[in-house]
């Protein structure tokens, strides 16, 4: 490997400046209220970033606050949000939020372990309110920033967690808050878990592509080598 984790990052960063805006910095445009943060990320889980904007959208006409929430039943809270991802789950978690925010004057927490104690709330969910609701330094560790860490070997993890407990030793402070929106755009447009586009990507001749699984394809009547996958460890 001929780049550095801070070096890929800012090559990287200026790559991405043109894709699409993934759901995370629409969010921060949109608002930086931690109640609409927390429910959007909540939303954002497992599900297209255009899907989430329209779910957001829809309940927070109806329920722009905690106390407007706490006035719709589940099957409301249900219809609303779908076709987001488990959205039965996540209208589970929504309709319990505003008994969980209780303890907290229904205020959104501040702290990670507080967080962490809400309904649908997971590590990548509170690292990523921490960041945009409140401008603390968090790494926000999804599936995409597990996966391209691991390909360029700046990481050997087997789960998000341990990702993110690796990234805070080694990772820069100043990308704390911005490396999910970079690795986001990133994943979401070349470097994709299924049909990664090695081969229009900037940094292919780079790239270690560890765990990226190759595949000989027939092309003209010769054989080439495609890259179809990726698998952690694998």
């Amino acid at each position: 490997m001929t780049m550095n984790l801070e070096s890929f990052l800012t090559a990287l960063e200026q790559e991405v400046a043109s894709y699409h805006t993934p759901i995370v910095d629409l969010i921060a445009v949109q608002t930086r209220d931690p109640f609409k943060v927390l429910v959007a990320t909540i939303l954002s889980a497992r599900t297209k970033d255009e899907t989430t904007a329209g779910a957001s959208h829809r309940l927070f006409k109806e329920a722009p606050d905690i106390h407007a929430l706490a006035g719709l039943s589940e099957e409301r809270i249900r219809k609303l949000i779908q076709p987001v991802g488990f959205f039965n789950n996540k209208a589970k978690y929504l309709y319990r939020l505003p008994d969980a925010l209780k303890p907290y004057a229904d205020k959104v927490p501040d702290e990670i372990d507080e967080l962490l104690k809400l309904p649908g709330v997971g590590r990548k969910t509170a690292n990523l309110v921490l960041s945009v609701a409140f401008d603390k330094s968090a790494i926000c560790v999804d599936t995409h920033v597990h996966r391209i860490m691991n390909i360029w070997g700046f990481v050997n993890t087997k789960s998000p967690e341990a990702t993110e407990k690796t990234l805070r030793k080694i990772l820069p402070v100043k990308y704390w808050k911005k490396l999910n929106s970079i690795l986001v755009a990133f994943g979401q447009k070349r470097c994709k878990p299924v049909g990664p586009q090695c081969d229009c990507c900037l940094f292919e001749q780079d790239c270690p592509k560890n765990g990226v699984t190759p595949r000989r394809v027939k092309s003209n009547n010769t054989d080439t080598i495609k890259f179809i996958s990726w698998n952690v460890n694998g």
